[in-house]
């Protein structure tokens, strides 16, 4: 079983960073995309970045040039920073990580507990 831990989230001013980061632990697995979604409230959750393999990324058009995602593989953790921060980037920001388990060939979706990240205008 693979458990996310997140943290970063915070309040801050718009035009502000902040910098989350999700921790991946467990047994038997092997990562494939490990990303950042977000969810406002009364809207559906949407991805904010993902990374594949070791480099190549992609972005939601409203982050890109602001937000930046990268990764440790040593310490099976992502990060996202977030730069030029808006009020309308204010939500909860959800880990995902899309990971094979070699023993059973298998693979599994698994969600962090969400970080509340909220922008002041």
């Amino acid at each position: 079983q693979v458990q996310l831990v997140e943290s970063g989230g915070g309040l801050v001013q718009a035009g502000g960073s902040l910098r989350l980061s999700c921790a991946a632990s467990g047994n038997n697995f092997r990562i494939n995309t490990m990303g950042w979604y977000r969810q406002a409230p009364g809207k559906q959750r949407e991805l904010v970045a993902v990374i594949i393999g070791n480099a190549n990324t992609d972005y939601a058009d409203s982050v890109k040039g602001r937000f930046a995602i990268s990764k440790d593989n040593a310490k099976n953790t992502v990060y996202l920073q977030m730069n030029s921060l808006k009020p309308e980037d204010t939500a909860v920001y959800y880990c995902h990580v899309d990971v094979h388990h070699p023993y059973t060939d298998s693979r599994s979706d698994v969600w962090g507990q969400g970080t509340q990240v909220t922008v002041s205008s």
